[in-house]
This record gives C-alpha cells, sequence and structure tokens, in this order.
C-alpha cells in the first residue's frame, strides 16, 4: 500500500479548516510513523497546543479493551462465553434475561435495556447520568444506572449498539477477577501489549498530557461533569497515538489474546448500514475490506483508529470536541481505506 503522504496531508489540513478541528492525526506502518499532523488546543485557557505526544480520551473505542480482557479470562478458564452470566451478576440486575451470554454482551446481541441508548434524540452536552459523576469509579458503582431497564429482546437475535453490555461485563469481569476492572485491563490488556501511555485516568486528576474535551468549538466548557470520573467498561480510557500503533499490532500477532480468538473477535458477524461499516466482538469491521476499526463519540470526544492487518497500517484520528473529528475521518477514510463511511 503506497501512502502518498503530501496529498494525506493536504487533504487533512482541509478537513482540518472546514471545522475548525482540534485534536491530532497519526498514520504509522508496522510501527514506523508516517504522518503526524496536530490541531488546536490540548488545553485552550493556557493555550497548551496539540503534539504528536498527546493523550486523548478514546470514549467507546475502548469497548476493545473490555472484550480483550473478558477474552483473556475465558482463555484463562476464569470465564465462559458461552454461559450465562447470571451467575457472577446473583440477585442484581434482575430485569437482565437469564439467558443472557457474555458473548452476547461483548456483540450488542443480549438485548438487555441499554442505560445510555444513543438511539434517542438528546444532546451530546446532556447530562445523561444519574448518579453524582465523582462517585462512579468501579464496575459495582454503576449498579444503580444499570438497574431498572426492561428487556428488549431476546438474547441473541438482535444487533442493537449497547453501552449497557459492556458495563455489565465489565461487572462480570470484576467479580469474576476479583480485582478492579481497570487494574483487569491494564494487566491482561495494556501489559500484555506493551502499552506505556494508554490508562483509566481520573478526570480529577488529568495528568499534564491530557487533553481536555470540549463541548464546543470555542470557549472553555469541558466535558468533566459530564462523563463518569473514571472510565469504565463501555469508554473513557485515555491513550496516545504511538500506543495504539502498538495496540493494533500486538493484537494481530496474538500477543493480547491467542490469533484464534483475535480472528473470532474481528469476523464480521453483523452489517450496521446505518454505521456503514460491519460488528465483531468489541471491534468494527470495514465494510468490504479487511480493516479492523475501533471508534468513539461523547461529550467532548471523537475518535477513530484503522487498522489493516494486510498492510499494518494504523491511521488514528483523536477529536477533543464532540464532532470536530467527522471531516478529518472522512479525510482519512478517502485516501487510506476509501469505503469506510465518514464520520462516527
Amino acid at each position: 500500500m503506497r501512502i502518498d503522504e503530501p496529498d494525506l496531508a493536504a487533504a487533512i489540513d482541509a478537513a482540518a479548516r472546514e471545522d475548525d478541528f482540534s485534536g491530532l492525526v497519526s498514520v504509522h506502518r508496522d510501527g514506523e510513523p508516517m504522518l503526524a499532523r496536530p490541531y488546536g488546543y490540548a488545553h485552550r485557557a493556557h493555550q497548551v497546543p496539540v503534539t504528536s505526544l498527546t493523550r486523548f480520551g478514546i470514549a467507546s473505542g475502548s469497548k476493545a479493551f473490555t472484550a480483550l480482557a473478558a477474552v483473556r479470562l475465558v482463555e484463562s478458564g476464569t470465564l465462559s462465553l458461552e454461559a450465562p452470566v447470571r451467575r457472577w451478576l446473583g440477585d442484581d440486575l434482575p430485569l437482565v434475561d437469564e439467558r443472557v451470554t457474555l458473548e452476547e454482551l461483548l456483540t450488542h446481541t443480549s438485548g438487555i435495556g441499554d442505560y445510555l441508548d444513543e438511539s434517542g434524540d438528546g444532546d451530546v452536552s446532556d447530562h445523561v447520568l444519574t448518579s453524582p459523576v465523582h462517585t462512579l469509579v468501579t464496575a459495582e458503582d454503576f449498579l444503580p444506572e444499570l438497574d431498572g431497564h426492561e428487556q428488549r429482546e431476546t438474547p441473541g437475535e438482535t444487533f442493537r449498539y449497547n453501552n449497557g453490555g459492556f458495563m455489565v461485563a465489565a461487572l462480570v469481569i470484576e467479580r469474576a477477577s476479583g480485582e478492579p476492572f481497570q487494574d483487569v485491563v491494564a494487566r491482561e490488556v495494556c501489559g500484555r501489549a506493551g502499552l506505556r501511555e494508554t490508562a483509566y485516568e481520573r478526570s480529577d486528576r488529568w495528568p499534564g498530557d491530557v487533553a481536555l474535551g470540549y463541548l464546543e468549538e470555542s470557549g472553555d466548557w469541558t466535558n468533566v461533569l459530564h462523563l463518569p470520573v473514571r472510565g469504565g467498561g463501555d469508554g473513557g480510557a485515555v491513550t496516545s497515538a504511538a500506543d495504539l500503533d502498538r495496540f493494533w499490532r500486538a493484537f494481530a500477532d496474538g500477543r493480547i489474546v491467542s490469533l484464534d480468538f483475535a480472528a473470532e473477535m474481528t469476523r464480521a458477524r453483523h452489517d450496521v448500514p446505518d454505521e456503514g461499516m460491519r460488528y465483531g466482538m468489541g471491534f468494527w469491521r470495514h465494510a468490504t475490506g479487511p480493516q479492523w476499526i475501533i471508534e468513539g463519540y461523547d461529550a467532548g470526544v471523537s475518535f477513530r483508529s484503522t487498522f489493516d492487518p494486510e498492510t499494518r497500517v494504523t491511521a488514528t484520528v483523536f477529536g477533543n470536541t464532540s464532532e470536530g473529528a467527522c471531516p478529518v475521518i472522512g479525510a482519512v477514510a478517502a485516501h487510506l481505506f476509501p469505503d469506510v463511511v465518514e464520520g462516527v
């Protein structure tokens, strides 16, 4: 695969100007940096510019970490993909169907009621959490958010993107391992992949290299009161461009989970026309090609990272506003992966 760097850079610059993009575009090939284009500020009030080393939130992009942590526990014999998760839920979340399995949670086919239903008409700047955000640290802390939502479909029958499913998966991981969910991801995913800059940082203690997430294209209104103080099963990790390239290569090489499980997790199980992609288990797939995709959209976050397992090219777009990355994602996709739908 040939990367025409000047043409790609020009297209990215044009798309970035279109919506006053703030963030970072990065392209690697098999560990070698090919292109890095930073834009805007990581911290507007102090005019701290984005650089190629800035870390960003990736919202739902970290659902892949949840799925991988779960599969690692499957590989160790601690969990089963096929067994009902009621064993680990006990009397909690009684509206979750007794038949729901871990695999169904991780493939968005559980049919459970979603505490954060993205099909609604709400605005990304809405305060959607009912609990004070500073109390949401562990998976157990989310029980009040997850409870009280009626089962919507028969388990295993319908694909419906479901944030709650991944939060329930995190709860299962936490109870089965006896450790905080984030610690399991740190050991079983980040540690095995050699990730040095990926973590579930607390938003009330942001390290200086993490970009703040902004709710508007200008001004200083951040997302700190809109998201849990610490990310969990359905999103919220922060990472860097270099770490994401390490992540993809480690995953493709069987260093996080076995190659057989990696193939199973990236197997396209469902066509999702609304997204212009297909879905596996924790990972999106290109509509027609071999590429693997993770993406996220949230208050103050717009993100996509695409990996081509044949060429070993990683293309990542981080945005620290809610919508700003969409035109840039489209420009990158048009040059490197032409059939990927524009936007997130």
